[in-house]
Parts: structure tokens; sequence; C-alpha cells
């Protein structure tokens, strides 16, 4: 009998505990937190049409080997394309990353890629069979 007051007070400290856990979960937890359900947009396209082009220049007349990246991430070659030269994509991407290569046939070539307008990124080279290339992350 001398012992049993310690399970006693186990017992109490455990239910006291438990009530004051239970009372200051509802002061604090009761508000009810905003939900967004519903407020998705039905349109799949999130963002407005973007033409990003491409544009390689050199000497008139000269021609360029001419790598590119299209709107699907597809690498294209165009052989022997004259200067200058130029494509439009159109995505509907918020980001597109841009990348274009050439290597040509005279001592300067350059390259530009824009979208919507902006120029992105641009260089030129003068060397003997001049090589170029532009990149952009977010087109």
């Amino acid at each position: 009998m001398t012992r049993a007051w310690i399970p006693l007070v186990l017992v109490l400290v455990l239910v006291v505990g438990g009530l004051a856990v239970w009372r200051i979960r509802n002061i604090f937890g009761s508000h009810q937190l905003p939900t967004y359900a519903g407020s998705m947009s039905e349109d799949s396209n999130k963002s407005d049409p973007k033409i990003v082009r491409y544009e390689i220049f050199g000497d008139p007349g000269a021609t360029a080997d001419i790598n590119y990246i299209d709107d699907e991430g597809d690498p294209n070659q165009i052989v022997g394309a004259t200067l200058p030269w130029s494509i439009e994509v159109e995505t509907n991407s918020p980001a597109m990353v841009g990348n274009v290569v050439a290597q040509g046939d005279s001592d300067f070539i350059g390259c530009r890629i824009s979208a919507d307008g902006v120029v992105k990124d641009e260089r030129t080279a003068h060397n003997v069979s001049a090589y170029v290339y532009c990149f952009t992350k977010s087109a």
C-alpha cells in the first residue's frame, strides 16, 4: 500500500497532460485554414505565344552550316545556307532554351537570338572559316 500512490500519480499526470494538450489544440488549431480548391484555370495554355528568332549573318553571298534547337528541344541542321539566314520558332512555353551554332566559309560570321523582338544574345567572330554560337536559357 505504501507504493500504490506511484501508479496513481503517473495516471493523474498523463490525464492532466492529455487534457492540457487537447485544450491547447482546440484554442490554437481551431481556425479553419483557407482552401484553394476550385481555383485552377480551365485553360491549359498558361502563357501567350512567343516568337523566337534565330539569325545568322555574315559576308554577302557566304554560306554556313547551321545547327539550332527548335521549340520541342530537337536539334535541326541546315547545310550550306546562304547568308543572311533566319528562322522564327513559335512556342507557347513560358521559357524556351535557345541555341544556334554556325560555321561559315568566310572570315566573318555572326549570330543573334531574339524573343518577341528583344535581343537575348548576339555574337560575332572574325577568323578563318569563322565559327560562332549564341545561347540563351530563357528565350
